[in-house]
């Protein structure tokens, strides 16, 4: 974690291996999955994706030898397919921001003998793997391991993160943050913060949030070049989200510790939605 801001830091998703958070629970999934004699060698691989989960599994794919299908929303950003592509994996692409008709499509392939997927919208091991994981590493990057930290400020796509972090706190009498989910302002068929809001709660108990902050998807984009202007840091449009949301919440509670968010992805795979330098207008 490095501290982005008064009272705030932030977790440096992308340093992942293939630059996003979603490297964790693709490998952790997988893993299990062999355990449990689910994953075989040679088996084809499938998944419902914005992008960040289909980059994780086209690499996994290429290390370990299996083939690779990505469904995915046809208006995702085109880096992330050019990334799939060049791991070698095959994208299906369905209709616009419409992930219910992806999972459909990848439900289909996998009920089909010689194919797995790590089904991360609805995979309990999606939870447990941040629990393991992302909340511990927070814990022990904390300042004073946790005693001051006031809030967690993520966006959900699969909700995986949120519920794995708020699982790890759970389980530590010690930890009390609040947990503020980040929302896109737009509908989910019009924002353009991929990888959150895509329709539905997924994993995510939103009632189990202490509050819900909405962001404009031109604030995310203008926060992210902001911070690559100011720090030498490109991080994605959802990882500008969370800046926004977790500043405001500071603003708006003036908390005496530190609150806690994530970068989640690198900015490279949306060059083509960022435009000029930081300062342009939209």
């Amino acid at each position: 974690m490095i501290q982005v801001g008064t009272r705030l830091f932030a977790k440096l998703e992308m340093y992942n291996p293939t630059g996003s958070v979603k490297d964790r629970i693709v490998g952790y999934i997988a893993k299990a999955a062999i355990e449990r004699g689910e994953l075989l060698a040679g088996m084809q691989l499938v998944e419902a994706t914005s992008g960040n989960t289909g980059i994780a599994l086209a690499a996994y794919g290429a290390a370990h030898n299996h083939p690779v299908t990505i469904v995915m929303p046809g208006n995702m950003s085109e880096e992330r397919k050019q990334m799939m592509r060049l791991y070698g994996a095959t994208i299906l692409e369905v209709s616009d921001s419409d992930f219910q008709e992806a999972i459909t499509v990848r439900n289909d392939l996998v009920s089909q003998e010689g194919w797995w997927s790590p089904c991360q919208f609805e995979n309990p091991d999606n939870v447990k793997c941040h629990a393991l994981t992302t909340g511990p590493e927070i814990y022990i990057d904390s300042p004073d391991r946790g005693a001051r930290w006031e809030a967690f400020v993520s966006g959900a796509g699969t909700g995986g993160t949120m519920m794995g972090v708020r699982k790890f706190v759970q389980s530590h009498p010690d930890l009390s943050p609040k947990f503020i989910l980040v929302v896109p302002a737009e509908g989910s068929d019009k924002h353009g913060i991929q990888g959150i809001g895509d329709g539905h709660d997924f994993l995510l108990e939103r009632d189990l949030m202490d509050s819900v902050i909405s962001v404009k998807t031109q604030e995310a984009i203008q926060r992210a070049k902001k911070l690559a202007s100011d720090t030498g840091i490109l991080v994605g449009i959802s990882s500008g989200a969370n800046l926004v949301a977790a500043e405001r919440w500071i603003e708006d509670n003036n908390p005496t510790g530190y609150v806690v968010t994530l970068l989640c992805d690198r900015g490279e795979r949306y060059l083509s939605l960022y435009g000029g330098g930081p300062h342009e207008n939209y």
